[in-house]
């Protein structure tokens, strides 16, 4: 399983409007929150992208951009955001090759039957691209709001340190 301090893999993934999103250009510029989901439409994944999208200027007041990464196709991915006014980046994953690359692609029991699928998983990525938090699991509600409470606070931390950096080097 990725850990907390190890280097994000890097990986390019098309959207809803089939353009590619990729990590590595993030380096430098964001933090990311990666978010992965199991399909669109469904409630949790529903509320899931609405609330991040309700807090989407939030996250951006902090240079932060969140991505959501599911199985579903562009097409699919589109019809989605329209169908409930998301703003939030969504990312196909149709091959699984990026779930399985964050691990999250794993054996779960759904109705009592034993299924492979995403487990929601949330990665928040600093701009280095170190992984600096890793939610496994997580349920939907309230979700956004304490994935953004831990950006704010990496975004403290990082303030602080390059004013530590700044004094040491005056």
């Amino acid at each position: 399983m990725l850990q907390i301090g190890e280097v994000a893999p890097e990986f390019s993934l098309p959207d809803a409007d089939m353009e590619l999103f990729d990590l590595a250009a993030e380096h430098g510029r964001r933090h990311v929150v990666l978010y992965f989901y199991p399909r669109v439409n469904t409630p949790g994944c529903t509320r899931q992208a609405a609330e991040f999208s309700d807090h989407e200027s939030d996250f951006v007041r902090q240079d932060c951009i969140v991505v959501g990464v599911s199985p579903d196709d562009c097409l699919i991915h589109a019809e989605f955001r329209d169908q409930h006014g998301l703003s939030v980046r969504l990312l196909s994953d149709v091959e699984t090759e990026v779930c399985r690359l964050y691990q999250v692609w794993q054996p779960r029991v759904v109705d009592g039957v034993e299924k492979t699928g995403v487990l929601r998983t949330t990665f928040v990525i600093d701009k280095k691209g170190i992984i600096r938090h890793v939610l496994r699991d997580v349920s939907p509600r309230g979700h956004a709001a304490a994935v953004l409470e831990l950006v704010r606070k990496l975004q403290t931390e990082n303030a602080n340190g390059n004013r530590q950096e700044q004094r040491g080097n005056a």
